[in-house]
């Protein structure tokens, strides 16, 4: 029994020490929970502290989003302002290098001068004449040669003025011209014995008729001379006035960029290349029509010599008939 009470006074006894010593530690855990409140407190501001530098960083957005939201605003009035030389060079080589692409004679006309459009009208007028000049004249010069070398050789085996004439009937050549004139001559000159005289006159109607038969065939070849004469320095004049204005305009626009200045320039130079279209064909075709009318005169000339030699066979038939005639009366008396 004493052994037991013992057992049980010293279970108590370690149950009260056990209850002692656990009710200090549960005030001690009533106490503990301020303390951890204080390290809770400590991360608290480092949490803090970390949305900081992005609070600091998300103002600097906007002011960056600012200077970028005001930059069209600020280049709306630049818009208004006037353009430095580079962006004007820029706007003058985009338009230039635009107009390269539809660079033609016919648009280079139209964006010409009136001066230089007044010229190349007139160059285009003068290249019209002389192709018009050119077609009838060769019509016309082939027809009187073809037509005067068959009259010549009518009347290569003819006797007589007269029998001439009838070989050729009406045909208006300038070898009927020629007999007419021989056969007035001789009518006029009926009863004169001298038969110089007579031929000097009918010589002198036949160089009249030869000369009139050249200025009529000469016709048009003075304003073929006057084309191709004139037609370089007129297209040279309307060329420098071309480029007179575009060294205005390439001063007024304050660039030398060879894009920008080319258009003008092409249509200064463009008066010249018409100058030069209608000066060439007329020069050519000049020379060409001197040639054949040199030609031509030089069968008129064969013409000429034709009906003198007839008009002075019927003048010694004249006196062969006359003095045949006076024999018989001699002979008769």
């Amino acid at each position: 029994m004493n052994s037991l009470t013992v057992r049980a006074t010293v279970a108590v006894i370690s149950a009260l020490a056990m209850l002692s010593l656990a009710v200090p530690c549960s005030a001690q855990q009533k106490m503990v929970p301020p303390a951890p409140t204080a390290p809770a407190a400590q991360p608290s501001p480092a949490v803090t502290q970390a949305p900081a530098p992005a609070a600091v960083q998300a103002p600097a957005a906007p002011a960056a989003a600012a200077p970028a939201a005001a930059a069209p605003v600020a280049a709306s009035p630049a818009s208004d302002t006037p353009a430095t030389p580079a962006e004007r060079e820029g706007k003058l080589l985009r338009a230039a290098t635009a107009e390269l692409r539809e660079l033609s004679p016919w648009s280079m006309f139209k964006s010409a001068d009136v001066l230089v459009k007044a010229v190349m009208i007139g160059l285009a007028f003068a290249s019209l004449v002389t192709w018009t000049i050119f077609i009838a004249k060769m019509i016309e010069l082939s027809v009187v040669q073809r037509k005067l070398r068959n009259a010549l050789t009518k009347i290569a085996d003819a006797r007589s003025l007269a029998e001439a004439q009838f070989a050729l009937g009406a045909k208006g050549s300038v070898l009927s011209s020629l007999l007419s004139a021989a056969m007035r001559e001789a009518r006029l000159s009926a009863g004169i014995s001298s038969d110089s005289g007579i031929k000097e006159r009918a010589a002198s109607s036949f160089g009249e008729i030869v000369r009139a038969e050249a200025r009529r065939i000469r016709l048009g070849m003075g304003l073929l001379a006057t084309i191709g004469a004139t037609s370089p320095f007129v297209g040279l004049f309307g060329t420098v006035w071309g480029i007179m204005n575009s060294f205005i305009g390439i001063s007024k626009s304050q660039t030398t960029n060879l894009a920008v200045v080319a258009p003008g320039i092409a249509e200064a130079l463009l008066a010249t290349a018409l100058g030069l279209v209608a000066a060439i064909p007329a020069v050519i075709i000049y020379n060409h029509f001197a040639r054949v009318t040199k030609g031509y005169l030089e069968l008129v000339g064969r013409a000429s010599g034709a009906a003198g030699r007839l008009l002075s066979r019927d003048l010694d038939r004249t006196h062969v008939s006359s003095v045949g005639g006076a024999h018989s009366r001699s002979a008769a008396e």
